[in-house]
């Protein structure tokens, strides 16, 4: 770390009976590049107070809002004050905690999808563009080891061109309508004042989308979405199924859904190019099948030699140790501190640092939540490209 101290941080959202909290917490831990010292934990300044005292703040820094804290913190002392925010809140909340730190200088780590409109996104993006802030998202999934050696494998061509490209995300725990029983992270999900307008495709298929985008640096131009809610009464989709068009001409294919029954966490990658393939599966994640016409079938392995720099770099353990979901997590976090670090440093990041999803995938990721919810709504194909507005 070119300062010499680990960097301090702050985070809203993540109180009393949050998941997604204590897993950010947990990652943003695992090098020991940055400590919490501050929070803005729930809307309910007791609550707040009550995960302060459970994560050992001090109470001066536990904040009954998120714009109390980010004004608080400005004022102190540079040498006192966070350097970053993480955001954990429900979606709907991202695009104004993100604003009122990003104008007040503070790096952002948020977590997806980035907002519930492609105007809010477009706004973050033109005050990241504007300032000198660090801006990641935390699509965790490209954070793995060997989701790093794919991209590295199509980068340099030993698949050929990309013909195809199948993504699957499955899971079944929303197969029943939990939310009426008071689940608080289906409550949210499947609420559109909190989730805006898409749970499945918002939750976890833009988790697959960005997989898909990130391994093989494809963009969708075009996509034909079915969009189903299967429990009666829900108000938001729980399955999709989408054709998609990638420029270039490659073909694809993405499912999600969080009503498959006797699945837990399925996220698959599978990318056909004209000299091979590749097959990646979050469940099985230390492996990475290779795949060649007339050839046996090779299965990379994570922490080995014969890997690429990024897949190297993102491992922790030698051969033999498994890594999982929070050692990927943790490489988002990682990457993104240590160049916020050289920003502050006023040093150069590395550019192997650089690799984490920034502003720029979170505004595609909302744009492709919107195409997919239209195609949903409209029937038939429609048009997928993102064009950037100019800075």
């Amino acid at each position: 770390m070119p300062l010499g101290r680990r960097l301090r941080y702050g985070m809203v959202g993540g109180g009393p009976g949050a998941f997604i909290g204590a897993v950010h917490r947990r990652a943003a831990a695992l090098d020991g590049l940055a400590e919490l010292v501050a929070g803005a934990f729930s809307s309910t300044a007791a609550k707040s107070q009550a995960q302060g005292r459970e994560l050992h703040l001090d109470p001066a820094r536990v904040y009954a809002s998120y714009a109390e804290m980010a004004d608080r913190e400005a004022a102190l002392p540079a040498e006192r004050r966070i350097d970053f925010v993480s955001i954990v809140t429900p979606t709907h909340l991202h695009y104004p905690v993100a604003r009122v730190f990003l104008e007040r200088g503070f790096h952002v780590v948020c977590d997806k999808p980035m907002t519930t409109t492609l105007e809010d996104a477009e706004s973050l993006r033109a005050l990241v563009g504007a300032g000198t802030s660090v801006f990641a998202l935390t699509h965790n999934y490209a954070g793995y080891p060997m989701v790093r050696q794919a991209r590295a494998l199509v980068r340099d061509g030993a698949l050929g061109t990309i013909r195809k490209v199948v993504v699957e995300y499955a899971q079944d725990w929303l197969s029943a309508p939990i939310e009426e029983e008071g689940n608080k992270q289906a409550s949210w999900r499947t609420d559109p004042a909190q989730a805006g307008i898409s749970s499945s495709i918002a939750d976890i298929g833009s988790h697959a989308e960005h997989l898909a985008r990130y391994v093989t640096g494809l963009e969708p131009e075009r996509l034909c979405a079915d969009l189903t809610t299967f429990v009666p009464g829900r108000q938001l989709e729980d399955d999709a199924n989408m054709l998609l068009h990638f420029a270039g001409g490659a073909r694809g294919i993405l499912y999600c859904s969080q009503v498959s029954t006797g699945e837990e966490n399925a996220l698959k990658l599978r990318v056909y190019g004209t000299e091979a393939s590749v097959e990646w599966r979050q469940e099985t994640p230390n492996t990475l099948a290779l795949r060649r016409q007339g050839r046996p079938e090779e299965i990379l392995k994570r922490a080995n030699g014969y890997l690429a720099p990024a897949s190297v770099r993102a491992t922790r353990l030698p051969p033999g140790h498994p890594e999982g979901f929070l050692g990927a997590f943790a490489n988002v976090y990682a990457n993104a501190m240590r160049t916020m670090a050289a920003r502050i440093a006023g040093e150069t990041p590395d550019p192997l640092d650089l690799d984490f999803p920034t502003v720029d995938d979170g505004v595609r990721g909302v744009h492709f939540i919107h195409a997919a919810v239209r195609s949903g709504r409209e029937g038939g194909w429609v048009d997928a490209r993102y064009v950037a507005p100019a800075r």
